[in-house]
């Protein structure tokens, strides 16, 4: 499959990348431009980690927050593939330019999908349908401007009587996944967006508060209603592979561009102690920007490994969750690497706030709060290498 990301249209990207930082403004012309384009329809993941890495390269808040939106489709598109078409509608949306976000995280909730401290009530409509009415705050709530359809999840405790349940779930409480839609005049009944962002980086994201009071979810628009608790149900193993290995790409494109202006700055700045000699010739720079290719080298074949199995249904068994967490977790950490050795290399210059390096040095750092975070991945592994705690 042919990119939609010409070279015009990254350096577009790019040019107004500086500008939504600055100025703390959503990627709308971006957008705009990217949709026209084709860019929110489906396709692999190969090919969506390709685009994200090349997008992030040029401009990362613009790729983060349209990753959003590619986990969406890449979770309809594995289930389709394993022969659940019960998203199918999804994948639709997404062809007509509908464009997908995530309301999942909650300040206090440190289970992130297994639980939530968000309230799912169920409730009749005016129609004589019925649906589920979420109550909660959820944070990060990236595309808060623009998305169309928002998914969310909340816990659903039912009343004393067993016969209370919703789908065969009797008297335990259930995580209801769904997705809300953003109506053609911008209102969403039960839908309050804080405009609350004003980060370090990754800022033109404008992942806002989002307060859900009664917000309904139709029937139709269910994905799962599953037990709390940790799941192996093929819909939460897509979101986490889909979600971690674009991630990944994101920061990989992070750390790719870095080393080029690295490399760039190195052939452009000279040393008065070497007579004059462009800073390239240093056998310390050059020492540095080794280290950092030899570290981005190594991503490439983790990352590709990942997603030629995904693509391919290739079947990991449990190893999958140690292995996407070990991917996004080395992809942050390797450009955060990579970033810091460019900073070094072009020296004070690069410390400007103007300066792309010091740009992409604030937005790699929102890396580290992106599930899942450090100390999930190391317990991941800890149990997938000496079994699960007492």
């Amino acid at each position: 499959m042919v990119s939609v990301l010409t070279a015009d249209l990254l350096a577009r990207v790019r040019e107004r990348a500086a500008d939504h930082d600055a100025a703390n403004s959503f990627f709308s012309d971006d957008l705009d431009e990217l949709r026209a384009a084709g860019y929110l329809r489906p396709r692999g993941l190969g090919a969506a980690s390709a685009d994200q890495r090349l997008l992030a390269a040029h401009a990362p808040a613009t790729a983060l927050g349209l990753t959003m939106h590619l986990v969406w489709v890449g979770v309809a598109r594995d289930l389709l593939a394993a022969g659940d078409a019960s998203l199918q509608w999804v994948l639709d949306d997404a062809e007509r330019g509908e464009l997908f976000a995530f309301a999942i995280s909650e300040a206090g909730n440190d289970r992130v999908m297994s639980d939530s401290l968000t309230r799912v009530d169920r409730v009749a409509l005016d129609d004589g349908t019925e649906g589920w009415a979420f109550t909660g705050t959820k944070i990060f709530t990236t595309l808060s401007p623009a998305w169309t359809r928002l998914g969310v999840l909340g816990r659903h405790d039912p009343g004393p009587d067993p016969d209370s349940g919703h789908r065969g779930e009797g008297g335990e409480p259930r995580i209801v996944h769904g997705f809300l839609t953003r109506e053609a005049g911008g209102e969403t009944p039960g839908v309050t967006i804080t405009p609350d962002w004003n980060t370090l980086g990754m800022r033109a994201t404008q992942s806002h508060t989002t307060r859900l009071e009664a917000a309904v979810v139709r029937d139709e628009h269910v994905a799962r209603i599953l037990p709390v608790g940790p799941s192996g149900d093929p819909y939460t193993l897509a979101i986490s592979a889909n979600f971690h290995t674009l991630i990944a790409s994101v920061y990989a494109g992070i750390a790719d561009r870095a080393l080029a202006l690295a490399v760039e700055s190195a052939h452009r700045r000279t040393s008065l102690k070497n007579d004059g000699a462009p800073q390239a010739h240093d056998p310390d720079i050059r020492w540095r920007l080794a280290d950092a290719a030899l570290s981005l080298d190594a991503l490439a074949p983790q990352l590709a490994a990942v997603v030629h199995d995904r693509d391919h249904g290739v079947d990991r068994g449990a190893r999958w969750h140690r292995d996407l967490a070990g991917l996004k977790h080395r992809a942050v950490e390797t450009a955060r690497h990579v970033v810091d050795q460019a900073m070094r290399v072009a020296g004070g210059g690069a410390y400007r706030a103007t300066s792309e390096l010091s740009r992409l040095q604030r937005d790699v750092l929102a890396g580290i709060y992106h599930p899942s975070d450090t100390e999930a991945v190391h317990a991941t592994v800890a149990a997938d290498l000496l079994g699960p705690l007492p």
